[in-house]
């Protein structure tokens, strides 16, 4: 047989250097046996010759060529595998570093951003005719029993309260907390207002009054004894009350009950009210409309004046807050249930000085973020913290400020970093000891990055593997 290479083997050969699809290798068929025969001396067919010879070749490359490869593969890998200069061709795990168990103390600090200001803003807004005529200054002070502004010369003053003034106060026998807060400002005041009946004291009120345009002209003493000789309503001297002269008897109001906190407008009382309105400037009538006080809190701070004497009264006249200033902080809403009521603060003020606060109150309104996305991370809720020295803040009216929140704290407790812990399938957690097996150990409090833990052969200075 000749060594050399058919031609039509070459052919196939590119033809599978170049992919192309080797043709499949024709197998015994079906047929009748035949007895074995000189085969016929003709000139083999060149092509088929090179299809047989091709097909054997192509499976015997195949199989010798996947060997190769795979060969090949796996001496690359273990190369790969010992080559410890190389980048690697895929992501490798996070990297393991070891560290030691940690004797220490743990606090669950938080800083967030607030602002230091006056507190309790509020607007007021003037009655619904008349132009004002006078108007306390910006960053004055007014405590009770003065005016904050005047309007038509009749002034507006501050009682101190809950329960603001709802309703004209012009009857004698009037109940309720409004009254009550008339009766105790004027009483702080220094007037006599005589005895209020208990609470559970049947009251027949009266109509209201019908004003005498001569009592301008009285005297106080003359008031008073024209009021003494009225008959005063039920529960003052337990004589039931009748109509004003000249008023409707069936227009007299049905009798009620004193309530716990309620006021009543006593003859006495409305007579402290006219020598009141006397000594402020309003005339002495002894009735009371809404817009004649003030209910605040306490004593108050003009923030802003919205106003000029002479504008018209029914607008917005000025802004008021608390005379003492705090921290308002915006908490995420989600973060809000680590914050409890009279926890310790630190405040850091611009000059990284500090003051310490408790807080004092907390909102239940959740603002939006900023850009108004409703995200629930995004939500905040005011969160007041009051100082423990106003002092130390008198200097600023308003600035940004840190707010140190000081929740729970371990002192003297083993601790390691969070990414030690392993979690364990049948549930807990546990430390890995460097080129050691798994230690159980149960979790305390989180804070800054560490854990604090106890178990069983634990102990301060122990090597443990960590995620860097």
């Amino acid at each position: 047989m000749s060594s050399e290479r058919d031609p039509a083997d070459t052919v196939m050969l590119r033809k599978i250097a170049d992919g192309a699809e080797p043709g499949p290798e024709p197998g015994p068929g079906p047929g009748p046996e035949r007895e074995p025969g000189p085969e016929p001396d003709l000139e083999p067919d060149p092509e088929t010759s090179a299809a047989r010879r091709s097909g054997r070749f192509t499976r015997r490359g195949v199989v010798v060529a996947t060997a190769v490869l795979l060969t090949l593969g796996v001496g690359a890998g273990l190369l790969w595998a010992r080559d410890d200069t190389g980048a690697p061709a895929v992501e490798s795990g996070p990297e393991i570093r070891t560290v030691a168990v940690a004797r220490t103390d743990l606090s669950g600090t938080r800083e967030i951003e607030g602002t230091l200001g006056y507190t309790s803003p509020r607007t007021l807004r003037g009655p619904g005719q008349g132009r004002v005529t006078w108007l306390a200054k910006q960053g004055t002070t007014v405590e009770r029993g003065r005016p904050l502004y005047r309007v038509d010369e009749r002034p507006a003053v501050v009682f101190h309260g809950s329960t603001p003034l709802y309703r004209r106060l012009d009857a004698v026998g009037l109940t309720g907390r409004d009254v009550r807060v008339v009766a105790d400002n004027l009483k702080a005041l220094g007037y006599d207002i005589g005895s209020q009946p208990p609470s559970g004291t049947r009251i027949q009120p009266s109509p209201p009054a019908v004003p005498d345009p001569s009592a301008a002209g009285r005297t106080e003493e003359e008031r008073e004894e024209t009021s003494a000789s009225q008959p005063p309503p039920a529960g003052e001297s337990g004589a039931p009350s009748s109509a004003a002269p000249g008023g409707d008897p069936g227009a007299t109001p049905p009798p009620v009950t004193v309530k716990e906190g309620d006021g009543v407008l006593t003859s006495s009382l409305m007579a402290a009210v006219r020598r009141w309105q006397a000594t402020v400037g309003m005339q002495p009538t002894g009735v009371l409309d809404v817009s004649d006080v003030v209910v605040t809190q306490a004593a108050v701070r003009v923030s802003e004046v919205l106003v000029q004497p002479g504008d018209e009264a029914a607008t917005e006249l000025m802004t008021v807050t608390a005379t003492t200033k705090s921290v308002t902080v915006p908490v995420e809403a989600l973060d809000i249930g680590s914050i409890k009521r009279k926890q310790r603060v630190t405040v850091v003020l611009p000059d990284r000085s500090e003051t310490r606060g408790r807080v004092s109150a907390i909102s239940s309104v959740i603002r939006g973020g900023q850009d108004g996305a409703d995200e629930p991370g995004r939500s905040k809720i005011n969160v007041t913290v009051a100082l423990d020295d106003p002092e130390a803040v008198k200097d600023l009216d308003s600035a940004p400020v840190e707010a140190r929140f000081e929740a729970e704290s371990r002192e003297d407790v083993l601790a390691v970093p969070v990414g030690a812990l392993l979690a364990l399938r049948e549930g807990g957690y546990a430390l890995r000891v460097a080129g050691g097996d798994l230690v159980p150990v149960e979790t305390g409090m989180f804070a800054e990055g560490l854990v604090e833990i106890s178990g069983k052969g634990v102990r301060e200075g122990m090597k443990v593997e960590a995620t860097a």
